[in-house]
């Protein structure tokens, strides 16, 4: 039992930049744009991050770590603007726009790295975000999920804006008919999504690694996509379907540790989250609870 307990900070840790990046997600499908592209913002997020503190580290100590933050969030919006101007000011198909995304930011990093670095990586830094040992080894990043989502959900459900942007998701027409810039809407969250999308990557390179690698995200944006579908586009929602994705992923890492599973192939362990994922959107799919105008291009001058 004491062992169980002991992989909480471990299981927050992981699980916090899923529902980050879930959170960036919802918000921008209940607008109406459907975004894949979660992997490829949480992509470039990693490296901006990576890549600032490695090289200022020395010079700022532990502030880099909180700038670097700040920088990996700049670059999804940077990113996010891209996909954003495709799906909403040119119509263009939001799959293959975000496909593009996590395409290009696959390329862009490498790239980059070997520019900086002269690798296909960073350089590992030497000092990550260390978890805070008066709540229990608990890292930060656990802390700014949880602002993430409460704040997500106040604006969503609370405020005027809120209401106004999941019309827009909803029913654009109706929304643009009592005054509502449907196209502005849309623009704030894929921008907030890419936002959260590269603090969610900056959240994962700082604490579960030492470098930024290709391999660093891992299919962690599919995964935060599926805990938005499974999470029904609501917080409370992706917040469950996030703590048992990252779960999983938090189980075929430390399941090693486990003597009687020891001797099975890793491989058979690398595949627990992603088979979980898919069974539990199997298992609860049925009605269809995304957003009516999800994916549809909005045309003002169509009825």
């Amino acid at each position: 039992m004491s062992g169980i307990f002991g992989m909480i900070p471990s299981v927050l840790m992981i699980v916090s930049p899923i529902l980050i990046t879930a959170c960036g997600g919802m918000i921008c499908e209940r607008s109406g744009v459907v975004n894949i592209a979660l992997e490829g913002l949480m992509g470039i997020g990693a490296f901006a991050a990576s890549a600032f503190h490695v090289l200022n580290e020395a010079a700022l100590g532990g502030a880099s770590i909180w700038i670097a933050l700040l920088i990996a969030g700049v670059c999804g919006v940077v990113m996010s603007s891209i996909h954003a101007y495709a799906s909403i000011s040119l119509n263009a198909d939001q799959t293959i726009s975000g496909t593009g995304i996590n395409l290009m930011v696959n390329g862009i990093t490498i790239f980059m790295s070997q520019i900086l670095f002269n690798a296909d990586r960073t350089q590992p830094y030497q000092m990550g975000m260390r978890p805070i040992m008066a709540l229990g080894g608990i890292y930060p990043t656990a802390f700014i999920a949880v602002v993430v989502i409460v704040l997500a959900w106040f604006v969503m459900y609370k405020l005027p804006v809120g209401l106004r942007l999941r019309a827009c998701g909803e029913h654009p027409a109706a929304a643009a008919s009592v005054g509502i810039p449907v196209k502005k809407y849309r623009y704030m969250a894929v921008l907030i999504s890419g936002f959260l999308g590269g603090l969610a990557g900056g959240c994962l390179v700082l604490t579960e690694t030492i470098q930024f690698t290709s391999n660093t995200i891992n299919g962690a944006g599919f995964i935060a996509l599926a805990a938005v579908s499974f999470g029904r586009w609501k917080p409370i929602g992706i917040t469950w379907s996030s703590l048992l994705f990252g779960t999983a992923v938090a189980f075929s890492i430390y399941v090693v540790n486990i003597p009687s599973l020891r001797n099975l192939p890793t491989e058979f362990f690398n595949l627990i989250p992603y088979v979980i994922t898919i069974l539990a959107l199997v298992a609860f799919s049925g009605k269809n609870y995304a957003p009516l105008a999800a994916g549809k291009p909005y045309d003002k001058g169509a009825s």
